[in-house]
């Protein structure tokens, strides 16, 4: 039995973030063996004298943990235990980094990932430079959106990939003029050298989620969808290793996964993958604490940097004239209507990939046909992303109540998007990428997530860029991304609480601060609200509890 007291702070509870009431509406909470029993200072102090611990807020703030709704932790865990290139801004930083790796690890393939397309000319790296660092080596380091590799010549050999191969249904390979693979491999042409990599073994998956849930916590995250990397491959381990860390009690967050669509299986399939699925999920379920599955990821489309997000109208050249390419459907939208009618029926949520206006618009019919085939089943599917959405579409989102579950860090302006995406969609659609703010009086649903790790899961800094449009330390005169698509500071933290929670079906147990709820709960090193806008993003997590344990403390 152990009772935690917070006083004297600013109190995000589940009235203020609501709206109902402002803040500071409590000053004090009592956590009991785990569970939120007392709020207010008068209902406190009965607790008091039998306090294990009581934490002075000195007027920081308390509120309920972060739940990020899509993000693949095993990725990123795996990346910052590999050749992590996240953060290197020039290709001279990325090939030391790579050259330093291969010097400390220099057997096997050279494996890792996170470099931004900005750091090389065209966002395109190549083969040369990395055989320059690793000789006769296999490497496969995907960029930061993780929809692109970067790959050495003897990876393109081991996977006999030459100027004879053939792009792929739903990838490209980069080519010189003469047809020579130049090392970047895009969307499902990654594939074709993954098939010939060596699987991670299961103690490297298990390394994996430890470094991620250590890292995750200490950005006062307590729980996330996880969208697994490869899950309709042969092995399962993203699936066992969280098994294992519930089993044994060494998960630290509340995690749902999101099993993925095999883009291989076609209608005559569709039953059958299905029934793998349901028999996944199942088994997962039947003994998951902290851990269980409900959802399905199905991929639509690509991302713009590479035009192969699947769009109404052409991408444009360089001139500004349209092109004849509108992206990449990865599914049809009758197989993808097929796709998404059975996983409802399955009762599987599902959790659809789509950037550009023509993806949204496919998923949001196959929703529609979802609900007319099978009736409306509470299963609170979602589309991530959401970069190009069209007018007409935004109502839908709110009459279908499906969750637009953003990745807010995006909605900014950034050397990659400046240069690689906006003048390739051209001014009016660029003024309303990530029309976050249209949703939002539209009456849609909100869930946060960060896509971690194509980018940072640090949830202040996403809620920053919602609120401001423009990235943390941006100076005054930096133009927002977008008119009037900005989210207010309270919806924005909603999203990343409440909202992430809903979709993960804790809604019952977690993602507010109210009497009977799990002291899910983080601690900021300021009053949150009271704080200018612009300094949202520097904000940091002093403390992160999970079931009322302390799973990360900030040393001052």
């Amino acid at each position: 039995m152990t009772t935690t007291i917070f006083r004297n702070g600013s109190i995000l509870t589940e009235d203020v973030l609501d709206g109902d009431v402002e803040a500071p509406y409590a000053a004090s909470v009592a956590v009991k063996d785990g569970v939120i029993v007392a709020i207010g200072d008068d209902e406190v102090a009965a607790f008091l004298d039998d306090a294990d611990r009581v934490i002075d807020l000195a007027g920081r703030t308390l509120m309920p943990g972060f739940v990020d709704a899509h993000i693949h932790a095993f990725q990123g865990g795996r990346e910052r235990n590999a050749c992590d290139l996240t953060g290197e801004d020039t290709a001279e930083e990325c090939y030391t980094v790579i050259a330093d790796y291969h010097a400390a690890h220099p057997d096997g393939w050279l494996v890792g990932g996170g470099w931004s397309m900005e750091s090389f000319p065209n966002g395109l790296a190549r083969r040369e430079s990395l055989d320059e660092i690793v000789g006769a080596r296999p490497a496969f380091l995907p960029n930061r959106d993780h929809h692109s590799a970067w790959v050495s010549t003897d990876a393109l050999r081991l996977a006999g990939v030459d100027a004879s191969t053939p792009d792929p249904t739903g990838g490209r390979i980069e080519r010189d003029p003469d047809g020579e693979p130049t090392g970047m491999l895009h969307e499902h042409a990654m594939k074709l050298v993954e098939a010939v990599m060596p699987a991670y073994t299961p103690a490297q998956y298990d390394a994996g989620l430890a470094t991620a849930a250590e890292y995750l916590a200490s950005l006062g995250l307590v729980g996330w969808q996880d969208v697994f990397l490869k899950p309709y491959d042969v092995e399962p381990e993203p699936h066992l290793a969280y098994v294992r860390a519930d089993a044994s009690g060494s998960l630290t967050a509340k995690v749902r996964a999101s099993l993925w669509w095999d883009p291989n299986v076609q209608a005559e399939g569709v039953a059958d993958e299905v029934a793998r699925l349901v028999a996944i999920r199942d088994e997962a379920n039947a003994a998951g604490t902290r851990y269980g599955i409900h959802s399905v990821k199905v991929m639509v489309d690509g991302v713009a940097e590479t035009y192969t997000a699947s769009m109404l109208e052409p991408y444009l050249d360089g001139e500004g004239n349209p092109t004849g390419n509108r992206g990449i459907p990865f599914l049809s939208p009758e197989l993808l209507t097929r796709v998404t009618v059975a996983l409802d029926a399955a009762g599987f949520q599902v959790h659809i990939h789509a950037l550009g206006d023509r993806a949204v618009r496919d998923s949001l019919d196959a929703y529609q046909a979802a609900r007319e085939a099978n009736g409306d089943r509470d299963l609170r599917h979602h589309i991530v992303h959401l970069q190009f959405i069209d007018e007409a579409e935004i109502p839908r989102f709110g009459e279908l109540g499906v969750t637009a579950n953003i990745q807010a860090l995006w909605a900014a302006h950034d050397p990659q998007t400046d240069a690689l995406t906006m003048p390739y969609v051209g001014e009016e659609r660029a003024e309303r990428m990530y029309p976050f703010g249209e949703l939002l009086r539209a009456g849609a649903p909100f869930a946060g997530g960060s896509d971690w790790p194509v980018s940072t899961p640090n949830p202040l800094e996403a809620i920053h860029v919602a609120v401001n449009r423009k990235e943390t330390g941006a100076s005054s005169d930096t133009e927002p991304l977008g008119k009037d698509q900005g989210i207010p500071l309270i919806p924005m933290l909603r999203a990343y609480t409440a909202g992430s929670t809903w979709l993960n079906r804790l809604e019952g147990s977690s993602g507010a601060i109210r009497i009977g709820a799990a002291a899910d709960l983080v601690v900021l090193d300021r009053d949150l609200l009271a704080a200018p806008t612009e300094e949202i993003g520097l904000t940091k997590v002093d403390h992160t509890f999970v079931d009322g344990v302390e799973v990360f403390a900030r040393e001052a």
